[in-house]
């Protein structure tokens, strides 16, 4: 008798840990393989040389037996990946900033400001979202021409605020919903202006929320390709997305060695970027100022 009760506790206890393996680890450690595993294919492709790409019988594709540099070494040297790489930092960097401007100022009128119809005006800037670029990239394109602006990265940098605007006023304004509105109303009985109060109370308070939409922003801007595409003909002027696919892919001929490097050097500055900011976007996510 003594035996069994003793081997009840046993038992429920490594169900509980059997259960919450089966329910937690192993669909954890599914999604994480599944998440991480191209990014572990392109680098050790980006490494491997051309005889291990092509021979999997003697070598095996899941492992690099003698890493190279020459995938690497051709696409700086060889090809005009640095000035792909500059001219997609610049683009990203100023369409963030240009969508920053607009959709803060967009927020703080729709949340601050309460005119009539301003729940309206939100909903449609989100609506605005939610269009495919596939349909808009034809009638910006016809703009676009029409301004001069074809084949020029200023056009990229005042198309895509198009789709970063509308996003980002919509995620300000729940973040600017979440700051106490007593503060600004102080300021106000003070005798401070709407800009003063924007500048010197409300910004400073939404930081982690201007981080995410920045990050958001970034993130979408590096790595678009459809107006990248249509917008951009010469090579000098490509962004990284675009120029690794059309450069480096001649006829039936992909150069994976390098298409791989490629894309793992274009993916470190948005991984570096993310680094320094992630504790930013969790708490723009978990809520503002509590009151």
């Amino acid at each position: 008798m003594s035996n069994s009760s003793t081997a009840a506790p046993e038992a429920m206890q490594w169900d509980s840990k059997t259960r919450r393996a089966v329910v937690l680890w192993v669909p954890l450690a599914c999604f994480v393989f599944i998440l991480l595993f191209p990014f572990y294919w392109m680098s050790i492709t980006a490494f491997k040389p051309d005889a291990e790409l092509y021979d999997f019988a003697t070598h095996n594709p899941f492992w690099i037996t003698s890493p190279t540099l020459a995938h690497i070494r051709k696409l700086l040297f060889e090809t005009d990946y640095p000035s792909w790489l500059m001219t997609t930092m610049m683009v990203a960097i100023g369409s963030t900033i240009l969508s920053l401007l607009a959709s803060t100022l967009a927020a703080y009128a729709i949340q601050r400001l309460r005119f009539q119809g301003s729940q309206y005006v939100g909903l449609a800037i989100y609506l605005a979202y939610l269009v495919p670029p596939s349909i808009l990239f034809i009638p910006l394109a016809t703009m676009v021409v029409q301004l001069g602006l074809f084949d020029s990265p200023l056009a990229l940098i005042l198309v895509y605020p198009t789709f970063l605007v509308p996003f980002c006023t919509w995620l300000l304004i729940g973040y600017f919903k979440s700051i106490p509105y007593e503060l600004e109303e102080c300021a106000l009985i003070d005798g401070a202006s709407r800009l003063q109060i924007l500048w010197q109370i409300t910004l400073p308070l939404a930081v982690p929320g201007l981080i995410s939409a920045g990050i958001f922003s970034f993130t979408l801007s590096w790595n678009e390709f459809i107006y990248a595409l249509a917008f951009i003909q010469s090579s000098d002027n490509k962004t990284v997305p675009v120029a690794i696919l059309t450069e480096l892919v001649t006829g039936d001929v992909y150069q994976w060695g390098a298409l791989m490097a490629g894309s793992l050097m274009g993916s470190l500055p948005v991984a570096i970027f993310y680094s320094f900011f992630v504790d930013y976007y969790v708490s723009s996510l978990t809520g503002a100022v509590k009151e």
